[in-house]
């Protein structure tokens, strides 16, 4: 499916990464971080990345793009940058390039997990043979699915994070009402985000002392949540575990996730601690009339590095075992 050697990426709204796969079987080897500020466009940064990684020149590429792909040109959704498959293969003479939403290699990835690569969140064991979901709360929110189908595995990507959320009890209606919306809506990813961990923030503290509050940065939230030094950092946490269980349930559900809800993205390593003592798990299984079911769903945070680098090593060396939605460019013979 794909010439090696193969450059593969993982490029988000802050940070694109990029590795190498040298022939078929290895793991990516990895070349550079870039910032996507510090560049115009990605074939910049890919051949910074290539110029400080050294190796091989490549023949082909498989990149992962935080954004919807549904055209020969897409736009990041949190950031400058327009992907073009096409437009990157001519740049560096490959034979083929392909462009895939973030979240497909995270679910090529769950297909062999190893356990010691998750920290679960509650007592479930795993369920072999069902549909698992992927999700992860970063700079945006991403999820997909990985649905067995025939001899295949399935992975279906969606756009949940731009979904409309809203409060559960009458405390969230509060903070609802103080939530800075984006675009008019407050969404999933307007809430389960860095950013949103900023917008939660600012809206428990103007709920709980009456008057509007800045914003400040996510990592401040989360250290002055951790470390209990601003009570409303620490509330604004919990609530965070709260709603992303909520959310993980109601994905399980969609997608009858009998096999796991596997949580990657930047903040969740981050609050372990948080989601297991929150009501993280209690939100997710509180699903009647399917709630014995929800028990019996487990729940982790995947805790290995790059899961993304290891996902996209899967779509290259074993391309014919998964089905999914791509942007595919190959050069004519």
């Amino acid at each position: 499916m794909f010439e090696f050697p193969v450059l593969v990426g993982d490029i988000g709204g802050t940070n694109a990464r990029f590795g190498l796969i040298e022939k078929a079987g290895d793991q990516p080897r990895l070349l550079a971080h870039e910032a996507t500020a510090d560049h115009p466009d990605p074939s910049s940064a890919i051949r910074a990345s290539l110029a400080k990684g050294g190796g091989p020149a490549p023949r082909a590429a498989i990149l992962a793009i935080a954004g919807r792909v549904d055209g020969p040109e897409i736009q990041l959704t949190n950031a400058h940058w327009k992907i073009a498959g096409q437009r990157i293969a001519e740049d560096f003479g490959l034979s083929s390039a392909t462009v895939v939403n973030d979240y497909v290699p995270v679910a090529a990835g769950a297909a062999d997990i190893e356990p010691h690569d998750l920290t679960p969140v509650g007592p479930c064991p795993p369920v072999p043979g069902g549909a698992r979901v992927v999700l992860g709360p970063g700079t945006g929110f991403g999820a997909a699915a990985l649905v067995p189908y025939a001899a295949h595995l399935a992975i279906v990507s969606t756009e949940v994070g731009h979904t409309d959320i809203g409060p559960a009890d009458a405390f969230e209606e509060k903070v609802w009402h103080a939530l800075e919306r984006v675009e008019d809506r407050i969404t999933v990813e307007t809430v389960l985000s860095g950013p949103g961990l900023s917008r939660l923030h600012a809206a428990v503290a103007h709920v709980r002392t009456g008057q509007p509050h800045e914003k400040i940065e996510p990592a401040a939230v989360t250290e002055a949540g951790l470390s209990a030094t601003d009570p409303h950092a620490a509330e604004t946490l919990e609530l965070f575990g709260r709603v992303l269980g909520r959310v993980c349930g109601d994905l399980a559900l969609t997608f009858l996730a009998t096999s796991g809800v596997y949580i990657g993205g930047g903040i969740a390593p981050r609050v372990l601690k948080v989601l297991e003592e929150s009501g993280f798990r209690t939100a997710f299984e509180k699903k009647a009339p399917f709630a014995e079911m929800m028990r019996r769903i487990p729940t982790s945070v995947i805790t290995v590095h790059d899961p993304a680098f290891r996902g996209l090593a899967a779509l290259a060396n074993e391309g014919a075992k998964f089905v999914y939605h791509g942007q595919v460019w190959r050069r004519e013979a």
